[in-house]
């Protein structure tokens, strides 16, 4: 029922006006930017039994502005601005989820709950506890009253249903809050008429209204007579941030009693009526296809196992457990046709990549001298520990899948495609996912799992294995960044990089199935790899006319169904990693070669404040340049991503009796004992403990990257087939001592977003410590990548005979 509306009282309530006014839909157009301000915006009232809302953005809550320029040190050549410093990649996502952020909603239960589903999906960041503290921030409401759900594939949210690029905040921050602070907006209105008295003098808290006269009115009782009859546009006005009780608290995440205790739910755990589980047997190299299956019948009579069938990818196995489909998948003959890249190598790959690279192009200086150098970066593996998991249940003309997927528009449109089936017909539901990395970008599990359906006639819940996580699942690209400069009179005057990589596919699009239709056509990826490295790389530092360019190899249009063969993903942090760690170590190199400290050296060349400010400070706690034994040595890395300025400082230990500590069953190699992290966020950081943890993760990430993890390539495939191989940061290579340091916020920047942040600047920072400790500069990275500290798992089968000696192992 809508709020009661006497006339005598229409002079006294904020709401209901008379009907030409606010229940007038208002043109946002018509609204003049400097009567809206940064907290006054157009939301809707959604025609709805209950109270509904959902916001209109004109234009986004903060500013553009960048850091404030500094003056470069005397004798400096200014620097030319780069694509990122005036739109990066944040902008580009942020304004192209805009158009539709009308269509998400926030909804008020007649139980006092107020939920929302969310359009992205949670993979461990955090997100569900930010976007919970918004609502309940703008809502008076307590955090656990706010039911945070993942949202199902919508397809008319085009490109507001993707989750990467640490975008997730920057764009649901204002609609969001606009939502909430008008459905709150909505309950007072309606608890006036109900009190009979003015809006103005009743008070929201706890998610109950109370007047000045003592009565109260719960926000669940009010919820049916707050609804609107009809969808109108309406002006709101959000809280000051001066008034914030719950955003930019340090807060728990609000599912980690749920984590902790086993309880939380992720694909595998979801109970779906005869969805067996299923595994798939994969080829020897990489997008090997299958050729014949010779014994499909003999392996369809063992223990439990349920069915047999082709897919594109392999031959599907369903039985009662997943021990029994392992048992058949090793049991089945199968003969391959090799895959597109099945006689490519690590060292083959490494030479393309070099021929590959453009001669660098800035022309020498008179009398200066040149600098050059360049580094090559391994493929490495963003699997989760989750492995890739799906269930489906494909009928004659629909299907259901659940799965976690970052990008469920284009997986909904992809699948029904595959299955014959009118998108429409095909319904997705996004699970929680455990960890992510890159790897959820792409649906092949959910592929894989729909196929085998249809081809079955039956459910399945299918798992891959994670040999087929290391070895058939996206890596990051190997890559070669070329760099050099001009130094005269002892200033650098020009920089220059060119980085090669083996292409990144981007054919999951920008959220929808048309752009990753668009990405497949012959050679548009490479535009679309171009806008990308173009809005997340930028130099930090003064030295003249600068440039960085991306090209990219395996691509050829014949292959383009394969990326030129390889199987690749945007990884955690995407191309800024190994692109700021060639530019930090080079900084040091020209550093060196002047004989200037490279901390000082940084200082006087950085080109903004914000740049000179948390150098100062990562500078001042990590107390640089303090004596160390030999063998240990700092490091710095500084990158500007994301609405944020970071710079990390990394101490190492290379002395022989830590490198080669006994660890059973481990690689040690050097380890950080300490990292200084300090960052300037944009606009706010909504919840300070999630921001730390994800710049820890980061942190961690960075370590991994510079010292011990990577992919082997041999003969088109990985050699890594599991954990075991793949030597991800241990505990006993993690620092003791990690501090990171929240610098005031930039007020006129938009929104940070952390899940990525961390990455670059600290792979950048243990590269250049572990340089400096062992006196000069390793051109491959990671450093342990020209040792393979294991022995290979056979490649066929696809999958390994599961160990029986487990507790050898325990500690």
């Amino acid at each position: 029922m809508p709020p009661r509306r006497p006339a005598q009282r229409a002079s006294r309530h904020a709401e209901p006006p008379p009907p030409d006014t606010a229940e007038t839909a208002h043109d946002p157009a018509s609204v003049e930017p400097a009567a809206t301000g940064r907290r006054r915006f157009l939301g809707y009232l959604l025609a709805a039994p209950v109270l509904a809302t959902a916001a209109e953005l004109g234009r986004s809550l903060a500013g553009d502005a960048a850091g404030p320029l500094a003056p470069p040190k005397a004798g400096a050549a200014p620097a030319n601005p780069q694509v990122a410093d005036v739109y990066d990649l944040e902008d580009l996502l942020t304004d192209a989820a805009r158009p539709t952020s009308n269509l998400i909603s926030v909804q008020m239960n007649p139980d006092g709950t107020a939920s929302f589903a969310l359009p992205r999906a949670e993979v461990g960041q955090g997100i569900t506890t930010a976007i919970a503290m918004v609502i309940a921030e703008e809502m008076d409401l307590p955090l656990e009253k706010v039911d945070v759900t993942l949202s199902d594939a919508r397809p008319e949210l085009m490109f507001n249903q993707l989750t990467g690029g640490t975008n997730t905040i920057n764009s649901m921050f204002t609609p969001v809050r606009v939502a909430a602070a008008l459905a709150k907006g909505r309950l007072l209105d309606a608890a006036a008429a109900e009190f009979d008295d003015l809006k103005s003098t009743l008070t929201a808290k706890g998610g109950v209204i109370l007047s000045h006269a003592g009565q109260k009115l719960t926000y669940g009782e009010l919820t049916e007579k707050a609804a609107s009859r009809e969808t109108k546009q309406v002006p709101v006005e959000l809280k000051d941030e001066s008034k914030f009780s719950i955003m930019g608290k340090p807060t728990r995440r609000v599912d980690a009693l749920d984590a902790i205790t086993g309880r939380k739910q992720f694909a595998m755990d979801m109970n779906v009526p005869d969805a067996l589980p299923t595994m798939v047997a994969r080829a020897d190299t990489i997008n090997g296809t299958p050729k014949a299956v010779a014994n499909a019948d003999a392996v369809r009579k063992m223990p439990g196992v349920t069915d047999v069938a082709t897919i594109s990818t392999g031959v599907a196995v369903r039985a009662k457990t997943f021990g029994q489909c392992i048992d058949a998948v090793r049991a089945l003959e199968i003969s391959w046709n090799p895959g597109p890249i099945a006689t490519e190598s690590d060292e083959s790959v490494e030479k393309e990549l070099k021929a590959a690279n453009l001669p660098l192009a800035v022309p020498g200086v008179p009398g200066a001298t040149v600098v050059e150098a360049e580094y090559t970066f391994a493929f490495a593996s963003p699997a989760p520990l989750e492995p890739s998991t799906a269930i489906a249940d494909v009928r004659r003309d629909s299907a259901e899948i659940w799965s976690s997927l970052k990008i469920p528009i284009t997986a909904q449109g992809e699948i029904a495609q595959t299955l014959g089936l009118p998108q429409s017909a095909v319904k997705v539901h996004v699970v929680t996912g455990g960890g992510s990395f890159g790897r959820r970008l792409f649906h092949d599990a959910a592929s894989d799992a729909a196929e085998a359906s249809q081809a079955m006639g039956k459910p399945v819940k299918l798992m891959w294995h994670r040999t087929d996580e290391c070895r058939h699942g996206r890596a990051h690209p190997m890559s070669v960044s070329k760099i050099r400069a001009n130094v005269l009179n002892n200033n650098v005057v020009s920089f220059e990089q060119h980085h090669a990589s083996v292409r990144t596919d981007f054919s999951h699009g920008f959220g929808e199935l048309i752009s990753a239709t668009a990405t497949r056509a012959p050679l548009a990826g490479l535009g679309v790899s171009e806008t990308i490295f173009e809005t997340t790389q930028l130099v930090p530092y003064s030295f003249g006319p600068t440039k960085q360019l991306l090209m990219e190899t395996h691509q050829s249009p014949a292959d383009n169904q394969y990326y030129g063969g390889f199987k690749t993903t945007s990884m955690r942090n995407v191309y800024s990693p190994n692109v700021v760690t060639a530019h930090e170590l080079f900084v040091d190199k020209i550093a060196a070669q002047l004989g200037k400290d490279p901390y000082e050296f940084r200082l006087a060349y950085a080109k903004d404040e914000h740049f000179r400010k948390v150098l100062e400070t990562v500078g001042e706690a990590g107390e640089w340049g303090k004596k160390l034994p030999a063998g240990m040595a700092q490091g710095i890395g500084v990158h500007r991503e994301y609405k944020q300025t970071m710079a990390c400082l990394v101490e190492i230990d290379c002395r022989p009796e830590t490198v080669n500590r006994p660890i059973r069953n481990g690689v040690t190699g050097p380890r950080v004992t300490k990292v200084v992290f300090a960052h300037i966020p944009g606009g706010m950081v909504i919840n300070p403990m999630g921001m730390e943890a994800q710049l820890q993760g980061g942190i961690v990430d960075g370590i991994a990257i510079a010292l011990t993890s990577s992919l082997h390539l041999k003969d088109g495939l990985y050699l890594e087939g599991s954990w075991d191989d793949y030597f991800y940061t241990r505990h006993w290579n993690t620092p003791l001592d990690v501090q990171v340091i929240t610098l005031p916020a930039d007020k006129n920047e938009k929104m940070a977003g952390a899940g990525e942040a961390g990455v670059a600047p600290s792979t950048a920072a243990t590269a250049c410590a572990y340089s400096r400790a062992m006196g000069n500069q390793t051109s491959f990275w990671p450093i342990n990548h020209g040792t393979l500290s294991f022995t290979p798992k056979p490649r066929k089968p696809s999958i390994p005979q599961s160990p029986t000696d487990g507790l050898k192992y325990a500690f």
